[in-house]
């Protein structure tokens, strides 16, 4: 588990050092622009993160199902071999996931206006001033996203369903008051993230609201990462104490 905690911890770091100081840098400079290659790189990178993300979130699900449902066999299961053998392949996926979807890209003729209506070199920014019917695009590289986005969701919803019967069975007392707390962590994580995913990505009207892409990404991107730590931390007693010390002098 602290493998797995560990290795989220430095994807949500990555996911922000892709996107905020390029962010911060054109907010404070007067000559906001970036090199093509710049842009297209900035975007595999962003979203292979993102990919990951969602990688990492069914495997922490499993996680969670062996440690819940079998936890005499845990050790046994989730051995270190078998944890960086997982924690390769997300990392590995996730990059390999976007190579379709960047190639698709840089493969559009763009003409007209270079000015891109966004913070950062996203899909629906991109494809927004591009000179091919967008429909189509959208429509291949949405069709990706929500592949992957649709597959691990209903592998977490799985997982927790199986996770909840077991939990329903066991007597009223510590065990299982210590179950939904831990489960409940990662259940709003992933709620923050895929419900702000799904909007973006998997919508089919989102690609057409400059508005609502730069509200949903700033969320997901920036917001949902800084409120991770949180989310993860609220059980902790040190967490707990310290927060009580803010709320006392506030």
């Amino acid at each position: 588990m602290y493998t797995l905690l560990a290795n989220f911890s430095f994807l949500e770091i990555c996911y922000i050092n892709s996107n905020v100081p390029n962010m911060l840098f054109n907010f404070l400079s007067k000559t906001k622009t970036i090199s093509y290659k710049g842009c297209i790189l900035q975007f595999y990178i962003f979203l292979s993160l993102c990919a990951t993300e969602l990688f990492f979130l069914a495997l922490m699900a499993f996680d969670r199902y062996v440690a819940i449902c079998c936890p005499l066999h845990y050790p046994v299961i989730m051995t270190r071999k078998v944890c960086g053998t997982l924690v390769s392949a997300c990392w590995v996926g996730g990059f390999l996931r976007l190579v379709t979807s960047a190639t698709l890209i840089y493969q559009v003729p763009f003409c007209g206006s270079n000015v891109i209506d966004h913070y950062l070199c996203d899909l629906g920014a991109l494809l927004a001033i591009s000179c091919v019917p967008v429909p189509k695009k959208t429509l291949t590289c949405s069709t990706f996203s929500a592949v992957i986005l649709l597959i691990t969701l209903f592998y977490i919803l799985v997982s927790y369903i199986m996770v909840l019967q077991v939990v329903l069975q066991v007597p009223r007392g510590s065990s299982r008051r210590k179950a939904f707390p831990t489960c409940a962590s990662h259940l709003v994580v992933v709620s923050l993230f895929y419900g702000s995913i799904m909007v973006m990505y998997v919508s089919p009207g989102a690609a057409s609201q400059p508005g609502l892409q730069k509200f949903v990404t700033m969320f997901y991107s920036i917001a949902t990462p800084l409120l991770n730590p949180l989310i993860y931390s609220l059980r902790n007693k040190e967490m707990k104490a310290a927060l009580r010390k803010v709320m006392c002098k506030v």
